[in-house]
């Protein structure tokens, strides 16, 4: 039976012989961010698969979905979101 020995998080930095650490430090994004990225996501499928009519949004949904991915993203990488 071989051991499977664990690397901490800067185990690729160091071995590149960058110094420091690989970590990135996410956070949970907080309860706002979460519901409006979720709500965006929630109008976009009642436009495309209900076939709602939403000003803003129909013929962009890829768009607005991507937007949602965003902000849920930069929610999790800031503090201030």
């Amino acid at each position: 039976m071989r051991l499977i020995r664990k690397t901490h998080p800067g185990h690729l930095a160091d071995a590149a012989g960058l110094g420091g650490t690989a970590e990135m430090g996410l956070k949970a994004p907080s309860i706002l961010t979460f519901m409006i990225s979720v709500i965006m996501v929630v109008v976009v499928v009642i436009a495309k698969f209900f076939g709602a009519s939403i000003p803003l949004i129909s013929g962009h949904e890829f768009y607005v979905l991507l937007c949602a991915y965003a902000l849920l993203v930069l929610g999790c990488m800031t503090r201030a979101l």
